[in-house]
């Protein structure tokens, strides 16, 4: 009886201890169940990885945003979807070199200050006109760059500068540039002579060419265009310099610390070295806007 007493409370312990581990696997798969849930619901609510390797906010799509509206020669007609315009042409050149077909462009639309503020973005590439800066390297990334302005002329129709196409014809007119700039140091290295008259701003050069004081106003191509289209009556870029030293570079604004920078530098540098990136700046740049580079 005793031995019998004994074996039953043997059984109850054994099956006691039994049902504890019983319980603690039960718990051990649920915190491993929790934590696998956890993991996915992070991995969603971040970047999705697309069928070629980079980190994007849609798997299998590029997202590139640009402003809103964009102009001319960057974007032409607001309609960056068309390829049409140099920033539209590099956007996609780019999208191929990173193995992505023009239907797997998504275009969205951003202003200029978000894009280069610190925070989340809704893109995956920014590109309208963004100049690589130290300052703005703290809150985004930049590729390389895909263009480094030139210096250019803006005058009018009925200017003797708009009919100018060597850098010696330049010499026979009166040019006005602002002070402290890119453009006035390269003034004085290609033109050179005393009808260089230099203005505190390019709004106070642009009222000069108003008044008949300069035929033509020195600035870097972004701006001239500007100037051209908004500020003077009759405006047109009539040539650009070939030498672009100093001047602002732009790049391809990507969220700070992206995994697909490197890789997007290396799709602008690729288009660089093969030769793409020159042609597509000619041709839109230069031939299809009819701005020459002065001989």
């Amino acid at each position: 009886m005793i031995l019998v007493a004994r074996d039953r409370l043997k059984g109850a312990s054994v099956s006691a201890a039994s049902s504890r581990f019983t319980r603690a696997l039960a718990a051990v798969g649920a915190a491993v169940v929790v934590a696998a849930l956890a993991a996915c619901s992070a991995t969603s609510s971040g970047s999705a990885t697309s069928s070629n390797g980079l980190q994007t906010q849609t798997a299998g799509k590029l997202t590139i945003a640009t402003g809103q509206p964009a102009y001319s020669p960057w974007v032409i007609d607001d309609k960056p979807q068309s390829g049409q315009g140099f920033e539209a042409a590099v956007a996609y050149a780019v999208a191929e070199k990173l193995g992505f077909a023009k239907k797997d462009v998504v275009w969205t639309r951003t202003t200029f200050d978000s894009a280069i503020a610190p925070g989340p973005k809704t893109f995956d590439l920014n590109i309208q006109q963004f100049t690589i800066s130290a300052d703005r390297k703290k809150a985004v990334d930049f590729s390389s760059p895909y263009y480094t302005t030139s210096q250019a002329l803006v005058t009018t129709k009925s200017s003797p500068a708009a009919s100018v196409t060597t850098v010696s014809g330049l010499k026979k007119i009166k040019i006005g540039v602002a002070t402290a700039t890119t453009t006035l140091t390269l003034l004085k290295k290609e033109v050179g002579g005393n009808d260089i008259s230099v203005f505190n701003s390019n709004d106070d050069a642009v009222l000069a060419l108003k008044t008949g004081q300069v035929d033509a106003v020195a600035t870097d191509l972004p701006t001239a265009f500007y100037l051209a289209d908004s500020q003077v009556d009759n405006g047109v870029v009539s040539g650009q310099f070939a030498d672009t030293a100093g001047g602002d570079q732009f790049g391809i604004v990507l969220p700070k610390d992206s995994p697909n920078t490197k890789k997007v530098s290396e799709a602008v540098d690729s288009l660089r070295s093969s030769g793409e990136l020159d042609a597509i700046t000619k041709k839109w740049l230069s031939a299809t806007v009819n701005v020459p580079v002065f001989k």
